[in-house]
């Protein structure tokens, strides 16, 4: 074998990667360092002597353009789960899941009209901030924990899966790429900042839709053509776009599709800190509507390409299932397996394929490196120990906060194989932490009368409920006493293909009707059940222990759609919460009054930018 190439075994057969294959993966982790040397060095310090902001680190000085922060927010969500996991379902349960494209444009038309003028107009560096100036502390450090929670089990996971995508086409060890691509991502991420995650991840993203298009571009021809491969999935099951069934166990039907994926996209894109950071990167709440906008158009237009990779693996191996044959090992092989199969002759393009697999990674990677350790450093140290502490100070705390993420990140990734319930614990707390933040958020901005009380309940029992749900149902599944039910597979032409001779039996499913019912429900309706326990609860409790007086709450702090329900008084309250928490050093009555009187002057709402601008 030449010394330039190293392989793997996937699918019974052997696969190299190249000098040109390696040239290509090594010119995507070089460019990612070479970013954030660059922002890293464009700053202030490096031009005059002076250490660059800390908001210039961790926001981009508010400055960024709409374009790279589009770029940014889907990287960020297009994690190589995503690439590898969403032509698996389709491949395995049919095209109803693709459905969840009008999820999306629903949850960005939802996310921009009623929770983004909110962050805009109190401009918090750490999106819980909304809480504590909503409700209280506890309300506040409660969200925030859940989310640096899910947000540290959650790191191995996205170095986890590529790499081993990585070592099934190459054969190099998995924890040896795991920990270099951990280290380039550490490596820009503490040196440039937001802009060097903003913009690294631009080009990743470019670069991961490339080599995702090139590879569907090159299997459709070989396959045959797009007809053929819509024939061959329309014969094999798999084009199912109006499955009706009202269950709720049905894993993927109409309704659990598109409201399970708005309630569980809108959760996550409205309310989470990895995406309002970037929101609040641009200089106005047009600028940001643009961005979310092509932030969701490009979410629907990679998820279809997903999809339809989907459909062109079934046509691929349409009569000889690869996982059944014994060819791979787990589902989420099956684009690998693909891809070396197809266009693995073609120099370059499994590298390609292979860099763009690790940008998603990367990207995921950065973002949360970044926005986790703002809210470390907002919600814990500034706000829950009350610390007191000088720019410089912070900003050394937040880079080491990144480095720790990242260590954690790779020493995690030595023992995530050896945890078989790692993703399942990674998946349940996703979802409790996205039902219960989300839900203790819409309780704030859309309901005025709901209280401190109400939210830390509701949010409390929110958590336990999704918990519960989540919870019980990986363990139901880790049992076996729950089976996902896959469409029907061949294995007709195996062994005159790929000269394997299988011996294969249809799956016998177990009886689940003897299984505690909220096990089994669909994995779509966790977040719904979590955000619908929190707005109940809350509501019932606040009704109980006795409503916020709606005439003395910011309107700032409630969303524009629910300005109804405020009474003329409350107007005169604008500005007084962000303003409150900002001038800590000034008597409130005293505030209280110069808000009232330019609210006279100038018979109307005043603008909480002047306030913003003080802020330290």
């Amino acid at each position: 074998m030449d010394a330039s190439v190293t392989g793997g075994s996937l699918g019974g057969r052997k696969y190299y990667f190249d000098v040109v294959d390696y040239s290509v993966f090594g010119a995507m982790l070089l460019l990612s360092a070479m970013t954030g040397l660059y922002y890293g060095c464009r700053s202030r310090y490096c031009k005059t002597g002076e250490e660059a902001t800390l908001r210039e680190y961790l926001t981009g000085s508010g400055n960024m353009k709409p374009f790279p922060v589009a770029m940014s927010l889907i990287a960020s969500y297009i994690s190589g789960v995503t690439i590898l996991g969403t032509p698996a379902e389709i491949y395995n349960f049919g095209t109803q899941y693709w459905v969840i494209c009008f999820s999306v444009l629903l949850s960005g038309i939802v996310i921009a009209i009623v929770y983004l003028p909110v962050f805009c107009k109190l401009q918090v560096n750490s999106s819980y901030e909304y809480l504590e100036l909503r409700f209280s502390r506890s309300v506040r450090s409660l969200a925030s924990t859940l989310f640096l929670i899910d947000e540290v089990m959650f790191l191995p996971i996205l170095i986890y899966v590529p790499s081993l995508a990585f070592n099934q086409v190459s054969g190099i060890n998995i924890h040896l790429v795991g920990t270099i691509v951990c280290i380039v991502c550490i490596f820009y991420t503490v040196l440039g900042g937001l802009k060097a995650v903003v913009w690294t991840d631009t080009w990743q993203i470019i670069v991961m839709f490339i080599s995702v298009v090139v590879v569907v571009i090159l299997g459709s021809i070989s396959v045959g053509g797009v007809t053929e491969i819509f024939n061959r999935n329309e014969q094999g099951g798999r084009l199912i776009f109006f499955n009706v069934n009202p269950s709720l166990y049905e894993r993927q039907s109409l309704f659990s599709v598109i409201i399970g994926g708005f309630v569980y996209w809108t959760s996550y894109n409205a309310v989470n800190q990895t995406m309002v950071q970037r929101y609040l990167s641009l200089p106005s709440e047009k600028q940001t509507r643009m961005s979310i906008a092509l932030f969701t158009i490009g979410v629907m237009i990679f998820l279809t390409i997903c999809c339809y990779s989907g459909l062109l693996i079934y046509a691929t191996y349409y009569d000889c299932d690869p996982l059944s044959s014994g060819r791979i090992k787990d589902d989420d092989q099956l684009l690998p397996l693909f891809v070396m199969e197809t266009v693995g002759h073609l120099r370059g393009v499994s590298g390609l394929f292979i860099a763009g697999v690790f940008g998603a990674a990367l990207s995921s990677l950065s973002v949360i490196l970044n926005s986790t350790s703002m809210v470390f450093l907002e919600d814990f140290i500034k706000s829950c120990l009350r610390l007191h502490l000088s720019e410089r100070v912070e900003s050394i705390i937040v880079k080491i906060m990144v480095l720790s993420l990242g260590i954690v990140a790779v020493g995690f990734l030595f023992i995530v194989e050896h945890l078989g319930g790692v993703l399942a614990m990674a998946t349940a707390l996703s979802a409790i932490a996205a039902g219960t933040t989300f839900g203790v958020f819409t309780l704030g901005m859309l309901v005025p009368f709901a209280n401190n009380k109400g939210a830390l309940i509701g949010g409390l029992a929110g958590a336990l409920m999704s918990g519960w749900v989540s919870f019980g149902g990986q363990y139901a599944y880790a049992a076996g006493l729950v089976v996902p039910h896959k469409l029907p597979v061949s294995l007709d032409q195996c062994e005159a293909k790929y000269g394997v001779n299988v011996n294969y039996t249809e799956p016998v499913y177990p009886n689940e009707s003897d299984i505690f019912p909220i096990f089994r429900l669909s994995y779509h309706w966790i977040t719904p059940i979590g955000v619908f326990t929190v707005i109940v609860v809350g509501i019932i409790v606040s009704l109980i222990t006795g409503k916020t007086d709606v005439r003395t709450i910011d309107p700032d702090l409630i969303s524009p759609v629910s300005h109804w329900a405020l009474p003329a008084e409350a107007h005169r309250f604008a500005g007084s919460a962000v303003a409150k928490l900002r001038r800590k050093g000034q008597d409130y009555d005293t505030l209280m009054k110069e808000i009232t009187v330019q609210n006279v002057e100038n018979k109307e709402t005043p603008s909480i930018s002047v306030i913003n601008r003080r802020r330290i």
